[in-house]
């Protein structure tokens, strides 16, 4: 069995075709889905999802451009439904400054990051963090502010130490993933590894152990080779598996078992079905 751990199924993309997106991924062998928030309002469909099919997993919290719609007021209710039952990770989250450039609103995205990281510790579960360098660089000021924000987190940390999160669609270099591994977190792969000018992606997902690694459809996006331009959906892991098993010298089934097992051990979800 497979697992999608970051796809954003509330979108206007799948508002004609849900029912038949979860069954298409059922039926390639995908057993859990996760479906992180972007704001208050998309928390809050992601939780109605997570609630209404059983194969559904919420996160909540505002993503690093959506902070523009970030409140005191909000935020509280970001941290209630962090405690509902079907909510297992804080996100999605973290630093943009691709699309971010105003040096004001990149330090008002780290200071917003701060209570979400306090909320992670509070619920006791894992952070998705979103991580994107100005110009798409595989690292630079926002890996660093990122890592250098998190590593005194971590730190600090009792329940979550050994499984704090995940970096969501990694696209940068083997010394941050480094960083990053040894903190404990996972680092998700999703289909632009598949992606023929994404050799260096390749390289660096070659390098990886398998025991860190999730896969991630980021659906409607990033859809993977050979059905890219159009819309992505869960199914598709699939082809992310088949990807890193070719990269790995190995099977589907054996990277299919390695990143359940990753994401049974990172979002506890294997008890709470």
């Amino acid at each position: 069995m497979l697992t999608d751990t970051h796809c954003h199924l509330y979108l206007e993309q799948f508002a004609g075709d849900i029912d038949d997106v979860i069954r298409r991924a059922t039926e390639a062998g995908v057993e859990k889905m996760l479906v992180p928030g972007m704001d208050l309002e998309t928390s809050r469909q992601a939780v109605q999802l997570a609630e209404t099919y059983p194969s559904i997993f919420a996160a909540v919290g505002y993503h690093p451009t959506d902070m523009q719609k970030f409140s005191a007021e909000d935020f509280d209710e970001i941290c209630r439904l962090a405690e509902r039952p079907k909510v297992v990770a804080i996100g999605e989250i973290g630093l943009d400054y691709y699309w971010v450039k105003e040096t004001e609103k990149r330090m008002e995205q780290r200071q917003n990051l701060l209570p979400h990281l306090e909320l992670a510790d509070k619920v006791n579960k894992p952070v998705i963090l979103h991580l994107r360098e100005d110009n798409d660089a595989e690292s630079g000021n926002a890996t660093n502010d990122l890592l250098d924000i998190l590593e005194p987190w971590h730190k600090t940390l009792t329940a979550l130490k050994s499984h704090p999160g995940v970096f969501h669609s990694f696209n940068g270099n083997l010394e941050s993933a480094q960083r990053a591994m040894d903190m404990n977190f996972f680092i998700g792969v999703t289909g632009s590894v598949t992606y023929k000018k994404n050799e260096s992606q390749r390289e660096l997902v070659g390098k990886l152990p398998l025991d860190r690694i999730l896969i991630e459809t980021d659906s409607p996006f990033q859809t993977p080779v050979p059905h890219r331009g159009k819309r992505n959906e869960p199914a598709n892991v699939t082809l992310i598996a088949d990807k890193i098993a070719e990269i790995h010298r190995t099977t589907r089934e054996a990277i299919a078992h390695a990143t359940t097992s990753n994401a049974n051990r990172l979002f506890g979800w294997e008890i709470t079905t």
